[in-house]
């Protein structure tokens, strides 16, 4: 396995990464190996998902992924993530930062301005306006978005779709050009790793993309606000 450098190692302390992408993006497969070298780096390492990362969010999660929801109206879906985010941040990502250590989000606020937000439909500014007072405005540090195309994507998917994963192809392309969108809008806080390559040479761009990013003061480690 490739190992973090000691420079990059102590960038990471007490950051808060957030790994977004499009389903099929490969991003969990990046999260988990990264979380694992960060670990044997030495590093004190707090792993969490989105929805779920808590008793109350493992539950929201079952009632959002569950296909008997269909009839489940979309602003009563964001507000379901908002919902599970808001006990994330205040039981588990807010104690870990201010004990100096990394947290690593599998999804956050980003996921929600691309597949409620350009996906589904609705407004970023209400979705921005309920984030903020979910999270109390905290914001990641960096976004990491792992970008691919659909023909990529669909053989990486799981042949059993949760109940947003089988959603139709067109909103798969709005979900995707949300986040490039995302980035070119927050560039500071936000960078594109093309994901389409083998996992090898993915996270060798992630290690070379964070390295750029914290190792060289591009990332003070206070941009915690959110949509910034």
């Amino acid at each position: 396995m490739t190992t973090i450098s000691p420079t990059l190692t102590r960038a990471l302390a007490g950051q808060f990464l957030v790994f977004e992408g499009p389903d099929g993006s490969g991003k969990t497969t990046q999260f988990n190996r990264f979380s694992r070298a960060c670990t044997d780096g030495g590093l004190d390492v707090c792993e969490v998902r989105e929805p779920g990362g808590t008793g109350i969010g493992e539950a929201i999660r079952h009632l959002l992924l569950d296909h008997t929801h269909g009839d489940m109206t979309l602003r009563c879906e964001m507000l379901l993530y908002m919902a599970s985010r808001a006990q994330l941040v205040e039981q588990t990502i807010r104690p870990a930062l201010d004990a100096g250590k990394l947290v690593l989000a599998d999804r956050f606020v980003q996921s929600t301005l691309a597949y409620q937000g350009a996906g589904g439909g609705l407004p970023e500014h209400e979705i921005l306006h309920v984030a903020d007072a979910a999270t109390g405005g905290l914001g990641p540090d960096l976004v990491l978005i792992f970008d691919v195309d659909e023909r990529t994507a669909a053989q990486r998917r799981d042949p059993n779709p949760d109940r947003i994963e089988a959603r139709p192809d067109d909103f798969r392309v709005r979900v995707r050009q949300s986040y490039l969108s995302q980035a070119q809008k927050h560039p500071k806080t936000h960078a594109v790793l093309d994901a389409t390559c083998d996992a090898d040479a993915v996270f060798g761009r992630l290690l070379d993309t964070l390295a750029a990013r914290l190792t060289e003061g591009q990332s003070d480690g206070r941009a915690r606000r959110v949509g910034t």
